[in-house]
């Protein structure tokens, strides 16, 4: 049976310490949730809300990001809605985040929460916003920099469009062209979510990878 006594609201953030935050991450009420945690408040997401085109968009993102990169070869290590931890401090369960080149094998397969203590922060962490854009680019974009990841990206399912963010110095500023991944530009990712609201994902795949293959013959 639960301890918690009272409902937890969700979709907002609210003040909790930290062992009542992991309190709340470990009811079974709450293992269909997103948790985030920064600076002595908590955010919880409902999964079972995201929909058919958070869930679409989502797919596409990760797709692309792996099939640009092994066309091109780079080491990646990707991970969907994967828990990142730094005990008594933070905690975010981005929707998809890649490591990248020299940290592509730096987490072992067997780690579950990733500690921030042990391990670097991913160099890319994406979020897929359908109703959450403006904590995404608010409040998620503030904790994300002080995690220190290198690139930070917003897919604005609404909008069909992706706020990119370099990352550097406890700060970020936008940008049209990945940094973590050389050669990717963001215009060609939204073309790729557009064709995605009239073609499947099969046509969309083949579409990218005829563009990224385009791109390194020029």
């Amino acid at each position: 049976m639960s301890q918690l006594k009272t409902q937890v609201q969700t979709e907002t953030w609210i003040p909790m310490s930290w062992d009542g935050f992991i309190q709340v991450t470990n009811d079974p009420a709450y293992e269909n949730v997103k948790a985030y945690y920064y600076k002595g408040r908590m955010r919880l997401e409902q999964m079972a809300a995201l929909g058919n085109p958070h869930s679409r968009d989502h797919y596409i993102v990760i797709a692309a990001v792996t099939l640009f990169t092994s066309l091109r070869g780079f080491d990646i290590d990707g991970h969907d809605n994967c828990t990142y931890r730094k005990t008594g401090y933070t905690e975010v369960q981005p929707d998809a985040s890649f490591y990248v080149g020299a940290n592509a094998e730096v987490v072992p397969w067997e780690a579950t929460i990733i500690n921030l203590d042990l391990y670097p922060a991913p160099d890319l962490v994406i979020e897929v916003a359908y109703s959450s854009l403006t904590d995404d680019r608010g409040e998620k974009r503030l904790l994300y920099e002080s995690l220190g990841v290198k690139e930070y990206w917003i897919v604005d399912v609404q909008n069909v469009s992706i706020w990119a963010f370099a990352v550097a110095d406890r700060g970020s500023r936008r940008i049209d062209r990945s940094l973590v991944l050389p050669g990717l530009e963001i215009s060609l990712l939204e073309e790729a979510f557009r064709r995605s609201r009239e073609m499947n994902h099969g046509k969309v795949s083949a579409w990218l990878i005829n563009q990224f293959q385009s791109g390194m013959k020029g």
